[in-house]
């Protein structure tokens, strides 16, 4: 049976922050519960590493939602100053019953000074009606990751205490990945 075309999204925004610094923060697990959901979908109450290598790749971490479920995600390549991609799986029923994977990649280009970042999703569903609930999932996790990159450019300012953020988040072009 062949593979069944994935459920895809992306999310831009633009940081003041090089793109090494922003990578840098995947590392920072403290952080990984400002990740809050939305709607229906969880949040992240707990990030630990399950395994961490000396070259990232291959670095596995055991992620805790707010309402229990669980997941891995294992970083699948490092290159923070222009690509990180992140497998997501082992997750915990329901989920694991609808998604073999999903798959996140942050990539990075300089403009300037500031950073265009686009975090592109594809979700990959174990069957075809599978697929039709994960549409309906990452339309709200789409609505959560431009929430959380709202949060990471809220957390970013100027040395006038103005948030560094120059453009709004927008979709990308759905055929293309940085405009």
């Amino acid at each position: 049976m062949p593979e069944i075309r994935p459920v895809t999204f992306a999310c831009r925004a633009t940081f003041a922050q090089p793109p090494e610094e922003i990578a840098g923060q995947i590392l920072d697990l403290a952080r990984w519960p400002e990740f809050t959901g939305y709607a229906f979908l969880p949040g992240i109450r707990l990030a630990e590493f399950e395994l961490r290598t000396p070259e990232v790749v291959g670095t596995r971490i055991r992620v805790t939602n707010t309402d229990g479920s669980r997941h891995v995600e294992e970083i699948v390549e490092w290159a923070p100053d222009r690509r990180v991609q992140i497998r997501m799986d082992d997750f915990s029923p329901p989920l694991s019953q609808l998604a073999n994977r999903f798959d996140e990649t942050w990539l990075f280009r300089r403009e300037g000074e500031m950073t265009a970042v686009v975090r592109e999703f594809a979700l990959w569903p174990r069957s075809r009606w599978g697929r039709v609930v994960l549409w309906g999932i990452g339309r709200v996790l789409e609505r959560a990751v431009m929430r959380h990159l709202q949060q990471l450019m809220g957390g970013v300012s100027d040395a006038n205490g103005r948030s560094a953020a120059t453009s709004q988040l927008q979709r990308p072009d759905p055929h293309g990945v940085l405009p």
